[in-house]
């Protein structure tokens, strides 16, 4: 099934800005408005993941709600403080709006309490714009592929389109495929595409995909934990265009008092990557196990020690501190992932228990030493 996971069309909301995300947030299903079941033509499992490959997007625009309910604890260091971050979209309610218009011009806004943060991207220029601190960064392209610049966050999927492609990277053999309900989503007609891991070892039960029944998009993707009837993630339209947007959605005019940034996204990579690990001391990794239930290893070191910021060591330092400590080390615990951090400096992170991390974290293979 890797053909689905090369589709561009699943990852439209900001195409220069390829988002790495980890699966995980949540909401009750009814706070999103939901009419009763269309009557649609029946289509098999199959069929709807065909549709999700051979779908085009010329261009669309809509409103995004993404809720997250993960029973994260309650960091602020880890979670973002400022509901207009994009860091905040690991907790809580969040509403995006977005527009896209081809693989060169894509816009993504959010709407937070405390402000705004835009990104903006239009042939080779990149801008990032966050209204609280009243600066904005520019990256241009000298060329080739358009590289996302490391100041710009991507902890959480942004759209329907970026969620179904992660859940869409995880059908294998591990994965048991079904439908659904129908459904409407944004007043469109939808199908729904059931992913749900067959090592019930794994924290998630199952993954629902709404799939737009004329464009065969995804216009909402939910995320349920196990033992839970009430998703753990959601990230839908409520209300979407599929109609190409105007040009003028994709100038950035920045606000009276903006401060402007030239940065150079080549330049930035490399910093961070020298600030996060010196030369000669890359973390080591493997991946213990398969599909749902794999468990990603790193040995980094302590992770305080990431950072040449004897200011921001402290805070990473003070946030593991406040995690609890058992099996090996500081836990921390969601309805959808594990992540445990150990004494000897590696850090576990799986869509497990932290007694599986345990586990892993006694294999030999994962010794990285």
């Amino acid at each position: 099934m890797s053909k689905f996971t090369s589709r561009p069309v699943l990852r439209w909301a900001v195409p220069a800005l390829a988002a790495v995300a980890v699966v995980g947030a949540g909401v009750a299903a009814k706070t999103l408005a939901v009419a009763a079941e269309p009557n649609l033509p029946p289509r098999t499992a199959a069929q709807l993941l065909v549709d999700l490959q051979t779908a085009h997007l010329d261009g669309l625009s809509g409103t995004v709600v993404e809720r997250a309910d993960l029973g994260l604890p309650a960091l602020p260091s880890l979670l973002g403080e400022q509901s207009s971050e994009l860091t905040s979209l690991v907790s809580g309610k969040h509403t995006l709006r977005v527009w896209y218009s081809g693989p060169d011009k894509a816009r993504l806004s959010l709407l937070g309490t405390q402000g705004q943060s835009d990104i903006i991207h239009n042939g080779a220029d990149t801008w990032t714009w966050n209204s609280k601190s009243g600066k904005a960064q520019h990256y241009k392209s000298t060329g080739g592929e358009a590289k996302t610049p490391g100041a710009i966050p991507s902890e959480m999927p942004k759209s329907p389109q970026e969620a179904a492609d992660l859940a869409l990277k995880a059908i294998d053999p591990t994965t048991q495929v079904s439908i659904g309900n129908s459904a409407k989503i944004a007043g469109r007609d939808a199908y729904e595409l059931i992913l749900r891991p067959r090592d019930t070892a794994s924290l998630i039960s199952q993954v629902r995909l709404a799939i737009d029944a004329q464009e065969k998009l995804p216009l909402r993707v939910q995320v349920l934990a196990k033992g839970d009837s009430n998703p753990a993630f959601e990230v839908a339209f409520t209300q979407v265009s599929f109609t190409r947007p105007d040009d003028a959605q994709f100038v950035f005019n920045p606000p009276a008092g903006t401060k402007v940034e030239e940065a150079d996204p080549a330049k930035a990579e490399a910093t961070a990557g020298e600030q996060q690990h010196p030369a000669g001391t890359e973390p080591k990794r493997t991946v213990i196990g398969t599909g749902w239930t794999s468990v990603l290893v790193v040995r980094t070191g302590q992770p305080a020690q990431a950072t040449t910021d004897p200011a921001e060591a402290k805070q990473v330092q003070d946030a593991i501190n406040q995690l609890p400590l058992g099996n090996g080390g500081h836990t921390f615990n969601s309805k959808l992932f594990s992540v445990l951090i150990t004494d000897d400096g590696r850090v576990l992170a799986g869509a497990v228990s932290p007694e599986r991390l345990a586990q892993v974290a006694a294999d030999p293979a994962a010794a990285l030493k």
